[in-house]
Protein backbone atom coordinates (compact mmCIF):
# COMPACT_ATOMS: atom_id res chain seq x y z
CA UNK A 1 0.00 0.00 0.00
CA UNK A 2 2.94 1.98 0.55
CA UNK A 3 4.43 1.70 -2.23
CA UNK A 4 1.11 2.61 -4.07
CA UNK A 5 0.75 5.98 -2.38
CA UNK A 6 3.97 6.35 -2.71
CA UNK A 7 3.57 6.07 -6.55
CA UNK A 8 0.46 7.90 -7.10
CA UNK A 9 2.52 10.94 -5.61
CA UNK A 10 5.46 10.68 -7.25
CA UNK A 11 3.31 11.08 -10.68
CA UNK A 12 1.67 13.70 -9.21
CA UNK A 13 4.65 15.50 -8.40
CA UNK A 14 5.90 14.49 -11.86
CA UNK A 15 2.89 16.17 -13.45
CA UNK A 16 3.22 19.41 -11.48
CA UNK A 17 6.82 19.47 -12.35
CA UNK A 18 6.01 19.74 -15.77
CA UNK A 19 2.87 21.47 -15.82
CA UNK A 20 5.25 24.53 -14.62
CA UNK A 21 7.04 24.74 -17.94
CA UNK A 22 4.16 25.15 -20.05
CA UNK A 23 2.91 29.05 -20.65
CA UNK A 24 -1.24 28.55 -20.98
CA UNK A 25 -3.32 28.06 -23.54
CA UNK A 26 -3.28 30.57 -26.60
CA UNK A 27 -0.51 32.61 -25.03
CA UNK A 28 2.72 33.32 -27.21
CA UNK A 29 6.57 33.01 -25.71
CA UNK A 30 7.36 36.63 -24.70
CA UNK A 31 10.35 36.38 -27.45
CA UNK A 32 7.28 36.21 -29.89
CA UNK A 33 4.28 38.24 -27.82
CA UNK A 34 7.41 41.25 -27.74
CA UNK A 35 8.88 40.73 -31.09
CA UNK A 36 12.15 42.03 -30.12
CA UNK A 37 15.26 41.26 -29.22
CA UNK A 38 15.66 40.78 -25.31
CA UNK A 39 17.76 42.31 -22.54
CA UNK A 40 20.79 40.26 -22.01
CA UNK A 41 24.70 40.00 -21.01
CA UNK A 42 26.82 37.67 -22.26
CA UNK A 43 30.42 37.27 -22.74
CA UNK A 44 32.77 37.64 -25.87
CA UNK A 45 35.18 35.06 -27.38
CA UNK A 46 37.78 35.11 -27.05
CA UNK A 47 38.64 37.53 -24.40
CA UNK A 48 35.50 37.74 -22.65
CA UNK A 49 34.48 40.93 -22.75
CA UNK A 50 30.91 42.02 -22.28
CA UNK A 51 28.60 41.50 -25.04
CA UNK A 52 24.78 42.82 -24.75
CA UNK A 53 21.64 44.08 -27.32
CA UNK A 54 23.64 47.57 -27.16
CA UNK A 55 26.68 45.75 -29.02
CA UNK A 56 24.32 44.59 -32.09
CA UNK A 57 24.55 46.40 -35.59
CA UNK A 58 22.05 48.73 -36.11
CA UNK A 59 20.50 48.25 -39.72
CA UNK A 60 21.52 44.80 -40.29
CA UNK A 61 19.28 41.27 -39.55
CA UNK A 62 20.77 39.53 -37.02
CA UNK A 63 20.60 35.89 -36.56
CA UNK A 64 20.92 34.50 -33.12
CA UNK A 65 22.19 30.76 -32.70
CA UNK A 66 21.59 28.99 -29.32
CA UNK A 67 23.94 25.98 -29.69
CA UNK A 68 26.33 23.29 -27.54
CA UNK A 69 29.78 22.80 -28.60
CA UNK A 70 29.17 19.22 -28.22
CA UNK A 71 26.10 18.84 -30.47
CA UNK A 72 26.59 17.20 -33.61
CA UNK A 73 23.75 18.81 -35.16
CA UNK A 74 25.31 21.92 -33.91
CA UNK A 75 28.59 21.45 -35.81
CA UNK A 76 27.21 19.92 -38.74
CA UNK A 77 25.24 23.57 -39.32
CA UNK A 78 28.26 25.70 -37.95
CA UNK A 79 29.85 23.90 -40.57
CA UNK A 80 26.91 24.19 -42.91
CA UNK A 81 26.89 28.33 -42.29
CA UNK A 82 30.52 28.63 -42.69
CA UNK A 83 30.60 27.02 -45.87
CA UNK A 84 27.90 29.33 -47.63
CA UNK A 85 28.76 32.12 -45.47
CA UNK A 86 28.26 34.73 -48.39
CA UNK A 87 24.45 34.38 -48.08
CA UNK A 88 24.84 36.13 -44.36
CA UNK A 89 27.56 38.54 -45.77
CA UNK A 90 25.23 41.21 -44.50
CA UNK A 91 23.69 39.85 -41.38
CA UNK A 92 25.26 39.92 -37.76
CA UNK A 93 25.29 36.49 -36.29
CA UNK A 94 25.10 36.38 -32.77
CA UNK A 95 26.29 32.28 -31.89
CA UNK A 96 25.45 31.58 -27.91
CA UNK A 97 26.12 28.67 -25.44
CA UNK A 98 25.68 28.41 -21.80
CA UNK A 99 28.12 25.07 -21.47
CA UNK A 100 31.81 26.09 -19.85
CA UNK A 101 33.50 28.92 -21.55
CA UNK A 102 36.66 26.19 -21.93
CA UNK A 103 34.43 24.48 -24.11
CA UNK A 104 33.11 27.81 -25.66
CA UNK A 105 36.52 28.47 -26.77
CA UNK A 106 37.19 25.03 -28.32
CA UNK A 107 34.86 25.06 -30.86
CA UNK A 108 35.67 28.93 -31.64
CA UNK A 109 39.28 27.73 -32.22
CA UNK A 110 38.27 24.22 -34.21
CA UNK A 111 35.77 26.17 -36.51
CA UNK A 112 38.06 29.12 -36.76
CA UNK A 113 35.30 31.83 -35.61
CA UNK A 114 37.65 34.54 -35.60
CA UNK A 115 38.30 34.40 -39.17
CA UNK A 116 34.45 35.79 -39.58
CA UNK A 117 34.04 38.75 -38.79
CA UNK A 118 30.10 38.63 -38.87
CA UNK A 119 29.61 36.12 -36.37
CA UNK A 120 30.05 36.65 -32.41
CA UNK A 121 30.35 33.99 -30.26
CA UNK A 122 29.65 34.63 -26.72
CA UNK A 123 29.15 32.63 -23.71
CA UNK A 124 25.62 32.99 -21.25
CA UNK A 125 26.75 31.88 -17.44
CA UNK A 126 23.42 33.16 -16.22
CA UNK A 127 21.52 30.45 -18.74
CA UNK A 128 18.91 33.03 -19.83
CA UNK A 129 18.86 31.99 -23.30
CA UNK A 130 17.03 28.23 -22.73
CA UNK A 131 14.67 29.38 -20.85
CA UNK A 132 13.83 32.60 -22.92
CA UNK A 133 13.66 30.93 -26.08
CA UNK A 134 12.18 27.81 -24.87
CA UNK A 135 15.05 26.26 -26.33
CA UNK A 136 14.08 21.62 -26.63
CA UNK A 137 16.47 21.43 -29.73
CA UNK A 138 19.91 22.19 -30.71
CA UNK A 139 20.50 24.35 -32.47
CA UNK A 140 18.06 26.71 -32.24
CA UNK A 141 17.85 29.86 -34.76
CA UNK A 142 16.05 32.92 -34.21
CA UNK A 143 16.03 35.70 -37.04
CA UNK A 144 15.45 39.37 -36.20
CA UNK A 145 15.09 41.83 -39.46
CA UNK A 146 17.32 45.22 -39.12
CA UNK A 147 14.56 46.78 -37.09
CA UNK A 148 15.68 44.08 -34.26
CA UNK A 149 12.42 42.73 -34.91
CA UNK A 150 11.62 38.93 -34.90
CA UNK A 151 11.27 37.32 -37.86
CA UNK A 152 10.83 33.34 -37.28
CA UNK A 153 12.81 30.53 -35.13
CA UNK A 154 14.17 27.42 -36.22
CA UNK A 155 15.41 24.02 -33.90
CA UNK A 156 17.01 21.00 -34.60
CA UNK A 157 18.09 19.92 -38.50
CA UNK A 158 17.62 22.88 -39.55
CA UNK A 159 17.84 23.85 -43.63
CA UNK A 160 19.84 26.86 -43.98
CA UNK A 161 18.06 28.05 -47.52
CA UNK A 162 14.71 28.51 -44.96
CA UNK A 163 17.05 31.01 -43.05
CA UNK A 164 18.18 32.87 -46.07
CA UNK A 165 14.43 33.05 -46.51
CA UNK A 166 13.99 34.48 -43.21
CA UNK A 167 16.61 36.78 -43.36
CA UNK A 168 15.95 37.82 -46.94
CA UNK A 169 19.32 36.63 -48.64
CA UNK A 170 19.40 35.15 -51.59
Amino acid sequence: MHRFVLGVTLLFLTCQGFGQNLAPAGTLPDYIRLGTIPDFVTYKAPDSTLFTPKDIHKNKPTLLMIFSPECSHCQHATAELLKDIRHFRNTQIIMVTWLPYKEMMAFYRDYKIADHPEITMTWDPKFFFIPYYHVRMYPTMVVYDKEGKYVQSFSGEIQLSDVWKAIGSK
